[in-house]
């Protein structure tokens, strides 16, 4: 299989420090999005510490990494940073990882958060992750009969985050792939700020990944700029 890849972020127009970190590895095909939460202490710690921990995953495990299990390290690992700085509120941070199989020629797909990831396939985009927002939570309640009112303040509030005593739970997928698919993982920097029709018109331009995303992040400071905005993009150039 033959890929192509690219990953920047920038700090945007307003935020006063770039808390999200990002990992591109073509050598072991392992490429993440990681976005330190903003209304905790050390969110930069936190995103920083959870990609370095999945690429020592990836490198300890080569091509029989579990994102699932590799994502229970993560969060052990920043639980024990959260002990040291902040006992009191923990840390926290969102984690979007993908694997790409030779044998197979599948993408595996794991994510905690709002951080996503999108597959650009035959000029048509696709959301491969679920946001964890109460927005979701709450339309997940009342598909279920439950009367649940929801302050539109808080409808992109996070419901789940690396770092957090609570439970982890991490969606995981599996999806077959085809030449000429790209995969954008990317903060919600990109995400909130650009509609799908932006994301779908800088996709479909035959430029290199790189450019891509330069022209991505571009278009979310033109629209204000008012997050970190990173992004890590593979063009599937061959099966």
């Amino acid at each position: 299989m033959q890929l192509s890849s690219a990953a920047q972020t920038d700090i945007g127009l307003i935020r006063s420090e770039n808390e999200d970190r990002l990992l591109c590895d073509d050598e072991l095909r392992i490429y993440a999005v990681a976005d330190g939460i903003g209304g905790l202490p050390g969110g930069a710690e936190a995103a920083a510490t959870a990609i370095t921990r999945l690429l020592q995953e990836a490198q300890a495990a080569g091509k029989a990494l579990n994102l699932a299990h590799a994502f229970d390290s993560v969060n052990e690992e920043v639980l024990r940073l959260s002990a040291k700085l902040a006992p009191d509120t923990g840390l926290g941070t969102t984690l979007c990882a993908l694997t790409i199989t030779q044998n197979d020629k599948q993408l595996h797909l794991a994510n905690v958060g709002d951080s996503r990831c999108y597959l650009f396939r035959e000029g048509r985009l696709q959301q491969l992750t679920e946001d964890d927002t109460m927005e979701n939570e709450v339309l997940r309640r009342r598909a279920n009969g439950e009367d649940v009112v929801l302050e539109a303040r808080y409808r992109n509030a996070l419901t789940r985050c690396i770092g957090q005593p609570m439970p982890l739970h991490v969606q995981v997928s599996r999806h077959a792939l085809q030449s000429g698919d790209q995969l954008l993982i990317c903060s919600d920097g990109i995400s909130r700020q650009i509609d799908d029709t932006g994301i779908v018109r800088r996709l479909s331009a035959e430029l290199a990944p790189a450019a891509v995303l330069a022209a991505l992040i571009a278009d979310s400071l033109i629209a204000g700029g008012l997050d970190n905005a990173t992004g890590v993009l593979v063009r599937i150039d061959g099966i």
